[in-house]
């Protein structure tokens, strides 16, 4: 009974004491939260002296130092000093205490002590250097690891810690150099680490320090020491990072030949260049792969992704010469006869319907063409409803909107549920849309509304509200037929016709409420056909005078983009970026424009 009672009595002793500790910590904790350290102190000293640790140590030496206590830190870290005396963790301690007592010289003297006897051992080279971090002593820390790659003879670099302190200084350029110092080290390991890390970095630099920095050394490297390839791939990588695929062009062609390889890598930013637009890049890619002859493996994809290249180089050159297109037209030709009309070729026959059809007022050619495909055995059902999605635009075009809209409607049936339905079933209303048929036009884009295609669905929400915002109260039609009938013709490739009729619409229905639509529409075909001034200043007149139109915010974005991508006015781009978000928090814009805006302040962006 007695054994019990003291186990009891010793139970409570402990809880009793944990319970007044914790409710001391809370209290110190509180005083040192407010500032008031000289009624943190003495707490503090009484928690650290029954539980020793960095935890209890850290507020003790911080209160000491902000409550301006001097005599007191330095007393009790030399008194751990003597405790521990190969801890040079401590001697930086000591130095904080002193420079924080504006004791300069004997600060410097405990750095420099704690530097001079850090040992060859990669744990306690680190434990020092961020023992100097902590007491945001950088340089020190630069020194420590800069010591510390001298003392372990080649074994470890510090590349990473250095350059992350050198990122930190704003040292851009030594930082660049450390990184590629480790690809020198090692590029085999460091190689797609170092790219992980400064994918990152590199993209939080809206100065471009980080990034021209990186460029020059590269080319510093590649001209000093042109054996050493992995420099010529961290070139080559920056630049698709960047998109520069000129230097990317250069950089992969120079390994190809350098290594001796079959061009994989000039194949695959040829793809790249081509899908981000860069067609004469791409074409520069395709033909060097071309010259290597019908023995490399990549030969006949390169011919087909050429061609694909000049299409779409051609296309996009909004005054379309006659000579280039026929010139086109005669490649494609040579290509399809050389290889036969296949699986294969299927995209190279589709692009040479939609030449002749959209460009070289060949549609009668274009329509047999595509006849000849959809009547082929071996194709894919999904191959042959591509086919006539194809085919029914082009009958469109011509002004066959009965062929057409059965075409559409077939597609629609066969392919219940598939994405190629939901397209074909948009093309079909926007036809009722184009021939003036807007009630019916209507039904059909709300069903799409719900669309499992999201760019299906928010352009059939789009049209929709075109539609039901453009009706008069009396019923009339006029303006909304005009828009729809520059908008056909815009489908047509008929832009300077489309441009006219948009004028026609402002001067006729100046008080309208389209004609924030049309000049939205006008602003994206000078746009396209790179009047940008002109398409800026049509972006601006509906943010002065139709800040209230569902599309403001749209116009908005794109002056900022505009400002930013085009015009390079950095501040301006802010402005306007700031003017989305404050003026449309609602806008599925808000995030991108707060992310732009946020690169362009220079933020680090996660």
């Amino acid at each position: 009974m007695f054994k019990s009672c003291l186990i009891l009595f010793a139970f409570f002793s402990i809880t009793l004491s944990a319970l007044a500790q914790d409710n001391d910590e809370k209290l110190a904790v509180q005083f040192y939260n407010e500032g008031q350290y000289e009624k943190a102190i003495p707490l503090f000293e009484k928690l650290y002296q029954k539980t020793p640790g960095v935890y209890y140590y850290n507020y003790l030496i911080n209160s000491y130092i902000e409550g301006k206590y001097f005599n007191e830190a330095e007393k009790f870290v030399k008194k751990l000093m003597r405790q521990d005396k190969s801890n040079l963790k401590l001697k930086v301690e000591l130095g904080y205490v002193y420079a924080r007592n504006n004791e300069i010289e004997n600060a410097r003297k405990e750095y420099e002590d704690a530097l001079k006897n850090v040992e060859n051992d990669r744990t306690k080279i680190t434990e020092l250097a961020n023992a100097f971090l902590v007491r945001n002593e950088n340089d020190y820390a630069v020194k420590t690891y800069q010591k510390g790659k001298l003392l372990l003879k080649g074994t470890y670099t510090f590349g990473m810690e250095l350059a992350g302190i050198f990122e930190k200084q704003l040292k851009y350029e030594d930082m660049i150099r450390e990184y590629l110092d480790l690809l020198e080290f090692d590029a085999t390991n460091y190689l797609p680490i170092v790219q992980g890390i400064l994918q990152s970095s590199l993209a939080n630099d809206p100065e471009e320090k980080k990034n021209q920095a990186l460029k020059n050394e590269l080319l510093r490297r590649i001209q000093a020491n042109p054996g050493q390839t992995f420099y010529s791939e961290m070139l080559l990588w920056h630049s698709i990072q960047r998109k520069d695929f000129e230097m990317a062009f250069l950089q992969a062609k120079a390994i190809d030949k350098r290594l001796k390889q079959n061009g994989q890598e000039v194949f695959k930013l040829g793809e790249l260049a081509l899908s981000n637009e860069d067609y004469d890049i791409a074409v520069q890619c395709f033909e060097y792969m071309i010259l290597k002859g019908d023995a490399n493996y990549f030969y006949m994809d390169s011919r087909r992704n050429l061609l694909q290249a000049e299409y779409a180089r051609v296309l996009n050159n909004n005054s379309h010469d006659i000579k280039q297109l026929e010139a086109l037209e005669a490649k494609y030709n040579e290509i399809i006869k050389e290889y036969g009309k296949n699986n294969y070729t299927l995209p190279l026959i589709k692009d040479l319907a939609n030449l002749q059809a959209f460009y070289l007022d060949k549609s009668q050619q274009a329509v047999a063409l595509l006849n000849e495909l959809i009547k082929m055995q071996g194709l894919r059902q999904e191959v042959i409803a591509e086919c006539k999605l194809l085919l029914a635009d082009i009958l469109l075009m011509t002004g066959d909107v009965w062929e057409a809209t059965l075409l559409y409607s077939q597609i629609e049936k066969a392919f219940k549920n598939a994405p190629i339905a939901s397209e074909a079933k948009f093309k079909n209303a926007k036809l009722s849309y184009y021939i003036n048929e807007f009630e019916w036009a209507k039904a059909q884009l709300d069903v799409l509304k719900a669309s499992t295609s999201k760019l299906i669905a928010n352009d059939a929400l789009e049209l929709s509200l075109l539609i039901s915002d453009n009706v008069d109260y009396d019923s009339s039609y006029v303006p909304l037929s005009m828009y729809a009938r520059a908008d056909m013709l815009l489908f047509q490739n008929k832009t300077a016709d489309a441009l006219l009729v948009l004028d026609s619409l402002l001067k006729e229905f100046p008080g309208h409420l389209i004609i924030d639509d049309v000049l939205y529409r006008e602003a994206n075909v000078y746009l396209k056909l790179n009047d940008v001034a002109k398409a800026d200043s049509l972006f601006k007149i509906i943010n002065e005078k139709y800040s209230f139109s569902v599309i403001a915010d749209d116009a908005l974005f794109k002056r900022a983009w505009l400002q930013e991508k085009v015009f390079k006015n950095r501040d301006e781009a802010m402005k306007l970026y700031q003017e989305v978000l404050q003026n449309y928090p609602a806008s599925t814009l808000t995030v991108e424009a707060r992310k732009k805006y946020r690169q362009l302040r220079g933020d680090v962006i996660n």
